[in-house]
């Protein structure tokens, strides 16, 4: 009789003490994640209903700064160049890195430094990237202008320098810096794949393309549909490499969302309405990617 109590209160201790070290695990990371992350959003949404420079009190103004957002033209414009990038960036990475992974997949010779060489450009420099492919795209005297006059194209494209070709531009080193990563990530899928599904459509008379519609590309659903979410946020927010390639320029025409808030609030000391363009922003990240799955769920139920 006396010994129940005894194991319940030793069952308790050892629940208190699992416990205990669990949150000892726990709780460093959230601190963490709180001071740097928690705190400074919840500050966001607080600021954005207010005016404030950073050299005084914020004065609460409502929904002033969302009123003067609608009728910004330097934001319509940021907007559109954001789009502008995300539709044409997300496919061609997409693109790109499932054809990498697909080159990579096979038992080749080297095949593990060509998946290294494809990766590096992913962990280099920002700022050294930019540099290399300005002066690449250099009207004058880069090598991809030299190489279109010498196949017959008098009059190249100014690339980084014309406001018609500096965002196709800012999109091809994207695509190039980021499909090393994505590739990685399809790698991984492909993993997961059965090979006796290869080898059912093989016996079935499946040629290499009907394998990659039959059985690759479904297989790859789950990792497509990360790689596609991952994309877009990381598309709409995209800042480091046109701050350093154009910034911004030539005029607006690779202007982003992410830059104008960085220009009103870091340049401007506007963070009252920098912290509004970030709500906009967020909301705009949101609603894309509930639609997205939203799509998925439904694609995967029927």
């Amino acid at each position: 009789m006396t010994s129940m109590p005894m194991v319940r209160r030793g069952r308790a201790r050892l629940v208190l003490r699992n416990t205990a070290v669990g949150w000892s695990f726990l709780l460093p990371n959230f601190a963490g994640f709180a001071a740097l992350t928690l705190v400074p959003v919840a500050l966001l949404f607080y600021y954005a209903f207010t005016s404030w420079n950073v050299f005084g009190g914020a004065e609460w103004t409502g929904l002033d700064n969302f009123r003067q957002l609608s009728h910004d033209h330097s934001f319509r414009t940021a907007l559109t160049n954001t789009v502008y990038y995300t539709v044409f960036h997300i496919p061609l990475t997409l693109v790109a890195a499932l054809g990498l992974a697909l080159l990579l997949n096979r038992k080749l010779r080297g095949v593990a430094f060509f998946r290294t060489v494809a990766f590096f450009p992913y962990i280099t420099s920002i700022v050294a990237l930019a540099q290399v492919w300005n002066m690449l795209f250099s009207p004058s005297y880069g090598p991809i202008n030299q190489f279109l006059r010498a196949i017959g194209i008098a009059h190249p494209p100014g690339w980084t320098t014309s406001a018609d070709w500096s965002m196709p531009a800012v999109i091809v080193v994207g695509t190039w810096r980021e499909a090393g990563y994505y590739m990685l990530l399809f790698l991984a899928g492909l993993q997961t794949i059965p090979t006796q599904l290869y080898e059912a459509a093989r016996v079935d008379g499946a040629n290499a393309w009907q394998r990659l519609l039959a059985v690759t590309l479904p297989g790859l659903r789950p990792t497509t549909f990360f790689v596609v979410v991952m994309l877009t946020i990381g598309s709409f927010k995209v800042f480091d490499l046109i701050l350093v390639m154009t910034n911004g320029g030539p005029g607006q025409s690779t202007l982003v969302v992410s830059q104008y808030i960085y220009q009103k609030g870091f340049v401007e000391n506007q963070f009252g309405y920098a912290s509004a363009i970030s709500i906009v922003l967020f909301a705009i990240c949101f609603v894309v990617t509930v639609v997205q799955f939203l799509i998925n769920r439904r694609g995967s139920e029927s």
